[in-house]
């Protein structure tokens, strides 16, 4: 763990069909404190394949179901918006914990809406990740967890 990171750091996911993506959007979140992204996978389709054998799981010792979710929103197979359907299809008590953090390069306003009306999306970002703009998703955690991460 690096030092700016506390005890509240999360367990993240990162999902994005494109492995450089995945690679600096990796080190930007584990710099910002948020926590060191345990599970990145490429294809939405293993990611949601992935929480579904976990959410059948009896404990969560070695495997912790994430805290926050990076999701990007164009990819092959299934793309992020048929990602949160199977999502919103995972027991309740698993997935009442994650926060999503859907993704683009496009500046959408229709996608922008459409994410946002999902209960488990926190904020819809724009690529390339920065400092600034996580620093906002720490104080958009702090808000809706009640407590300082």
């Amino acid at each position: 763990m690096s030092e700016e990171m506390d005890s509240g750091a999360k367990t993240i996911m990162l999902i994005d069909d494109e492995e450089i993506d995945n690679l600096i959007n990796g080190k930007i979140v584990e710099k910002s404190g948020l926590g060191k992204p345990r599970y990145v996978f490429k294809e939405s389709t293993a990611a949601i394949e992935f929480l579904r054998i976990m959410s059948k799981q009896e404990t969560e010792a070695d495997q912790p179901f994430p805290d926050l979710i990076f999701l990007d929103i164009n990819m092959p197979l299934l793309d992020g918006f048929q990602f949160l359907n199977l999502f919103d299809s995972l027991p309740e008590e698993q997935r009442k914990e994650t926060f999503i953090i859907m993704l683009s390069s496009s500046i959408n306003p229709e996608d922008k809406a459409r994410a946002l009306s999902n209960k488990h999306v926190l904020a819809f970002l724009t690529k390339p990740l920065s400092h600034s703009v996580l620093n906002e998703v720490k104080t958009m955690l702090q808000t809706r967890e009640g407590r300082k991460i």
